[in-house]
C-alpha cells in the first residue's frame, strides 16, 4: 500500500526550512507520511506570483493525490489548490492568508501601495534567507485575480491565533462559519503558532491519521 503524501506550503518570505516545515515534516513522517516540502518561489523570489507557486503545487499533485498543509500565504495558497484540484484529499491551513491582496493593501497603506506600484519593486525582508531581498509588483497584479474566500469542498482544520496582527482570526471565522466541511480552532497565540506546536500535532494527528 502506497504511503499517504503531505505537501507542505511554506509562507510568504519563509522556505521549506521554516521551523513548523520542519516539525510537522518531521511528525508526520514518524506516522509513515511522505512528506514534500517544495519551495515556492522557485529560487526567484523577487517575481514570485499566486499563479508561480500554484504551478508548482499543481505540478507535484500530479504524481497522485496529497493532503495540503499551508501556512500563512502558504494557507490560502492551500484553499486555492483545493478548489481546483481535485487530488487534494484533505487540507489544514495555519492562519491562512484569505484576501491576500486586500490585506496587503491594507497593510501597506495606499501611499505606500501606490508607490510600490510605480516603482515596479520594493524591499522586503525575507525570513528564510535573513536579508532584504527586492520584490517585484507582479505579485500584487497577479494575486488580484483570485478570489478573497475559495470555495474548498474537501473536509479541511484551520488553526488561527485569536491574538493574530497580521491575519485577523475573523478572516477563518468567516471562512468556516459558511462551509459545514471546515473545522476552525482558535488559539491563545500570535501569526506564528510556533508556542502551540504540540497541540496543533495533536489535532493535526487526529484529523488526519483518526479518519
Amino acid at each position: 500500500m502506497a504511503r499517504k503524501r503531505i505537501i507542505y506550503l511554506h509562507g510568504f518570505a519563509s522556505s521549506p526550512q521554516s521551523r513548523k516545515a520542519r516539525f510537522f515534516a518531521a511528525k508526520f513522517s514518524t506516522e509513515g507520511f511522505m512528506v514534500e516540502i517544495p519551495d515556492l518561489a522557485a529560487g526567484d523570489f523577487e517575481h514570485l506570483t499566486l499563479s508561480g507557486q500554484l504551478r508548482i503545487v499543481a505540478e507535484l499533485l500530479e504524481g497522485g493525490p496529497a493532503i495540503l498543509i499551508g501556512s500563512s500565504l502558504g494557507g490560502y495558497l492551500a484553499a486555492l489548490a483545493a478548489a481546483r484540484y481535485s487530488q487534494v484529499e484533505k487540507v489544514i491551513m495555519l492562519a491562512p492568508a484569505f484576501g491576500f491582496y486586500d490585506l496587503w493593501q491594507a497593510e501597506m497603506g495606499k501611499e505606500k501601495f501606490q508607490e510600490w506600484r510605480e516603482n515596479r519593486t520594493i524591499s522586503i525582508f525575507h525570513y528564510g534567507e535573513g536579508k532584504e531581498a527586492p520584490l517585484a509588483f507582479d505579485l500584487m497584479e497577479d494575486a488580484a485575480r483570485y478570489e478573497a474566500f475559495p470555495n474548498v469542498r474537501q473536509l479541511g482544520l484551520i488553526f488561527h491565533g485569536v491574538n493574530d496582527p497580521v491575519v485577523a482570526v475573523a478572516q477563518s471565522r468567516r471562512f468556516a462559519a459558511a462551509r459545514d466541511n471546515i473545522q476552525l480552532l482558535e488559539f491563545q497565540s500570535g501569526h506564528e503558532l510556533t508556542d502551540v506546536l504540540d497541540d496543533m500535532w495533536s489535532e493535526a494527528r487526529a484529523f488526519l491519521v483518526a479518519h
